[in-house]
C-alpha cells in the first residue's frame, strides 16, 4: 500500500569530518515540500548549486558514491559519501530533504549511519499530503561483473536485502538478511560500522584517500581480527554492506518492493541496479514518450547519412549523463544482403556502432558550448549476448560512467526487449572542431 511522503519538522545541524579528505564539513538538514525528493546544496561553492539524489547524477568513485551534477571546474557540484544520508533517508521514509554541505564529502560520525538517524528523529519526521510513489518487482532483474552479483526478485513485502560477503583469508564468508524497516535499521543495520582490510591500507594511502579515517570511524579488520575496536554485531561487516546497498538504491527516488540478494556487489552495481528500478518507476508513471529527438533532428547533430545512421529516434536524454534510442531494425537494412541472405543477421559491430552513436549524442549540448566534437577512441568489454534479426526493436541505451575535460567513457547496452543483445564500454576524445572544409568528419 502506498503511503505519504514524509520530510522533518525543524530543521538540524551536524558537523563532522570528511572520511577520504580530511576536510572538515556541516550539513543543514532542512524540510522540503511533498515531491521535491532529497536535494544536496553545495553552500560552499558560488552560486550554491543543487545536486539531485537521484541515479542519473551517481558517478564513479572509489569504494563510496558520489553524485554529480555538472562539471566541478565549470560551476558544477559534487557530493561524496552519501550513502550513509541515504541510507538513513530510505530507512526512516524521509522522502523530502534539503542537505546543504559545506564541503565536498559527507561527514563520517562514527563510520555508520548513526549520525543521520539520530538527526532525523530529533529533527521529527512528519507526513506530507502526496502519496509516496512504490515500484514492485513483477520480474527478476539482474546485474553481475567478474565475481560480484545483485539480483532483485519479486517480493511484495517491502525491500529485503541479502547478502553475500566473502573476504577470505582475512576473515570467514558472512551472510545476513533483513527486511528493511524502521525499527530494523535504527536498532540492527544503522549502527554498522565501514570497514577496511589491514592490507588494504597502504593502496588506500597511495590513492590520496582516508585522510580522516581512524580506528573509531573505521574498523580496520587484520587476520588477527579487529584492530583497536570492537564489533557491534559478529557480522557487523555484511550488516554495513547491507545499509550501503540501501543507501545506493535510495536512488531510484521510489519505494521497492523486492528481495534484492548481493553477492560481494559493490557500490557500482548496487547504483546499477538503482537505475533499472527508476527506469522501471519513470516506465510506469508516464505514457508512452513522444521522441526527445526525431531523425530529422538527429541528422543536424550527427554526421552520419544513409546507410551508417543507425538510431531512429531518441526517447530519452540527460545531458553529460545519459540517453536512450531506437533502432528499428528491418528486412531493408543493406547489410542483410551479405549478412547472411539466408539467415539475415545484424552485425555486431552495427549494434557497436549504434550504440556510438547514441552515446555521441549525450555530449552534444557540452560539445556545443565547448566548440568540440566527439571522436571515437576506443571499444573495451565488447560482449555479444544473443543475434539481433529482422523485426526486432534495439533499445540502445548509453550512460557516462566517466567524464573529463578531453575524454568521456559511457557504458551502452542493446535491448532487445528485456534481453541484452550486446554490451559494451566506449571511450570518445573531445577534441576541438575543425574548419568547415578541409579536415575529416568524426569518427562516432
Amino acid at each position: 500500500m502506498k503511503r505519504l511522503q514524509r520530510t522533518i519538522e525543524n530543521p538540524i545541524k551536524l558537523s563532522g569530518v570528511g572520511v577520504n579528505t580530511g576536510e572538515a564539513v556541516n550539513v543543514w538538514l532542512k524540510p522540503a515540500p511533498p515531491g521535491r525528493g532529497l536535494r544536496f546544496v553545495r553552500t560552499d561553492l558560488p552560486g550554491k548549486p543543487e545536486v539531485p539524489a537521484t541515479q542519473e547524477y551517481a558517478t564513479s568513485r572509489l569504494r563510496r558514491t558520489a553524485l554529480q551534477n555538472g562539471d566541478p571546474q565549470a560551476g558544477g557540484a559534487e557530493i561524496q559519501l552519501v550513502e550513509h544520508a541515504l541510507a538513513a533517508m530510505y530507512a526512516l521514509r524521509v522522502d523530502n530533504l534539503l542537505l546543504e554541505v559545506d564541503a565536498v564529502e559527507m561527514p563520517v560520525g562514527d563510520g555508520s549511519s548513526n549520525i543521520y538517524v539520530d538527526a532525523l528523529e530529533e529533527a521529527k519526521i512528519i507526513e506530507q499530503d502526496k502519496p509516496r510513489r512504490e515500484v514492485i518487482i513483477s520480474e527478476p532483474i539482474s546485474i553481475s561483473a567478474k565475481d560480484a552479483s545483485i539480483v532483485a526478485l519479486p517480493f511484495e513485502d517491502g525491500l529485503r536485502v541479502s547478502f553475500t560477503l566473502d573476504c577470505r583469508p582475512t576473515f570467514p564468508p558472512q551472510y545476513t538478511s533483513w527486511l528493511i524497516e524502521p525499527d530494523v535499521f535504527r536498532d540492527e543495520l544503522g549502527p554498522a560500522r565501514s570497514f577496511c582490510l589491514e592490507d588494504e591500507i597502504e593502496e588506500l594511502k597511495s590513492r590520496n584517500l582516508g585522510k580522516g579515517a581512524s580506528y573509531l570511524n573505521t574498523l580496520v579488520i587484520g587476520k588477527e581480527g579487529v584492530i583497536e575496536n570492537t564489533l557491534r554485531f559478529e557480522d557487523e561487516p555484511c550488516r554495513h554492506k547491507v545499509a550501503d546497498v540501501v543507501g545506493d538504491l535510495c536512488l531510484a527516488g521510489v519505494d521497492i518492493s523486492a528481495h534484492v540478494i548481493c553477492v560481494k556487489s559493490g557500490h557500482a552495481l548496487n547504483v546499477r541496479l538503482a537505475e533499472k528500478i527508476r527506469r522501471i518507476a519513470l516506465e510506469r508513471a508516464a505514457p508512452a514518450k513522444a521522441a526527445v529527438l526525431d531523425v530529422r533532428a538527429i541528422r543536424s547533430v550527427l554526421p552520419h547519412r544513409y546507410p551508417f545512421l543507425l538510431v531512429d529516434r531518441l526517447v530519452e536524454l540527460v545531458h553529460n549523463r545519459r540517453a536512450v534510442g531506437i533502432k528499428n531494425v528491418t528486412i531493408n537494412e543493406e547489410f542483410f544482403q551479405g549478412h547472411w541472405p539466408d539467415q539475415p543477421i545484424m552485425p555486431g559491430v552495427l549494434q557497436v556502432e549504434a550504440m556510438a552513436q547514441v552515446g555521441g549524442l549525450i555530449f552534444a549540448k557540452r560539445c556545443r558550448e565547448t566548440h568540440k566534437i566527439v571522436v571515437l577512441l576506443s571499444f573495451d568489454k565488447v560482449k555479444f549476448r544473443r543475434t539481433v534479426v529482422p523485426g526486432d526493436q534495439l533499445r540502445l541505451e548509453v550512460e557516462a560512467v566517466r567524464s573529463r575535460s578531453r575524454t568521456v567513457q559511457v557504458h551502452g547496452r542493446a535491448m532487445v526487449g528485456a534481453l541484452v543483445a550486446c554490451e559494451a564500454d566506449i571511450s570518445y576524445m573531445l577534441v576541438a572542431k575543425p574548419p568547415a572544409t578541409g579536415e575529416r568528419p568524426p569518427l562516432v
